[in-house]
């Protein structure tokens, strides 16, 4: 019997976009309303928040610091890319917050997607060589969760010798360990040092395929996608319709150089599905004309309500087991699916569970 599907959300650190076609909102943090939403977040039963990274957000971790304060049940999912701190202080990092949120936080380990915005940061390695990195890094942090004391690491890019750490992960153990990318070394990666390996949308076909050689070795395989549901389809299809009216083609251009002088997997099998879907529609389900406006996560699941749930369990079928969903305006699109979708797919499970 497979367990119940997982259903995150993306927490909106550049305090979201009204439209799926807008522009990036940088220069301010509007921090009460980021509280205002995690609360939500946590009366709604969201799962879990991804606070991702990216240099035209705030940083993710002391956002996680405060919001654990501010909520009593949602997990936050970190972000963070290795390379930016060091092994021993990170997991001093999340011992820390562990303790703050009594375990409620997991971390999402990214390589990097960008060479240009690696540099911004002083990284100039090669997509492989970041790789290399990561495993050395999620090495080190399970080291030290396994309870290793003193620790001494030599490898291409860390040298530790005899590290300790006062505090351990609040209850032993560790957090999930959620690793994102489509190439083979992140699959290989998630599979050696992760719980789940995590990627951009696909149709459930697609994603099967993918996933398999995840799934033979036990490891979880999540989606990080975009949804819009509502009470019809026409309802959808209209409001789809007027979230991509008058887009920025200014925006889209950046979106494009960007992507051009990206390394990343994930990133160009996005735009590659994109490119190949038949009037921005990758499926009857699936629409794809966002992503080249909003990147590889903007592959959009829309329908009605009935539709949307009865879709995610084709890619329950498929191995998927979590999702990591967002919408335009996010808020809003949150709230329409934990109260008018999850309950629908929740009694499908009872369903299947009593056959």
């Amino acid at each position: 019997m497979l367990p119940p599907l997982r259903f995150h959300w993306c927490s909106p650190l550049d305090s979201g976009q009204q439209k799926a076609t807008d522009k990036y909102q940088v220069g301010a943090l509007d921090f009460d309303g980021i509280v205002d939403f995690a609360r939500e977040a946590d009366a709604l039963g969201v799962d879990s928040l991804l606070m991702g990274i990216s240099y035209h957000m705030p940083d993710p971790l002391p956002m996680i610091g405060a919001l654990v304060r501010e909520t009593e049940r949602v997990k936050f999912i970190l972000a963070y890319r290795p390379g930016l701190v060091g092994p021993t202080l990170f997991t001093q990092i999340v011992n820390t917050v562990s303790w703050m949120s009594d375990g409620r936080i997991s971390l999402n380990l990214v390589a990097g997607i960008s060479p240009a915005e690696q540099a911004y940061y002083g990284d100039f390695l090669a997509h492989d060589a970041r790789y290399a990195r990561s495993r050395e890094f999620l090495d080190v942090l399970h080291r030290f969760w396994r309870g290793e004391s003193p620790l001494s690491f030599t490898g291409a890019h860390y040298r530790i010798e005899q590290a300790q750490l006062g505090l351990g992960y609040k209850g032993g153990g560790r957090p999930e360990i959620y690793i994102s990318g489509a190439s083979a070394v992140a699959q290989e990666t998630a599979i050696e040092y992760g719980d789940c390996w995590l990627r951009y949308g696909d149709t459930p076909e697609g994603i099967a395929t993918a996933a398999q050689p995840v799934l033979d070795k036990d490891t979880r395989v999540g989606i990080r996608m975009h949804v819009l549901a509502r009470e019809t389809r026409e309802q959808a299809l209209a409001d789809l319709a007027a979230m991509m009216r008058d887009p920025d083609e200014d925006h889209r251009a950046w979106v494009e150089q960007f992507v051009a002088a990206s390394d990343s997997h994930a990133v160009r099998n996005s735009f590659r599905l994109a490119d190949q879907a038949a009037d921005d529609w990758l499926s009857p389900m699936i629409y794809s004309g966002a992503v080249a406006y909003r990147g590889g996560p903007a592959l959009c699941v829309v329908g009605s309500y009935d539709e949307v749930a009865e879709y995610l369990f084709r890619y329950k079928a498929a191995g998927v087991g979590e999702f990591i969903f967002s919408g335009w305006p996010t808020r809003d699109e949150m709230r329409v699916f934990y109260t008018h979708v999850l309950p629908l797919i929740r009694e499908r499970e009872q369903v299947d569970q009593r056959i």
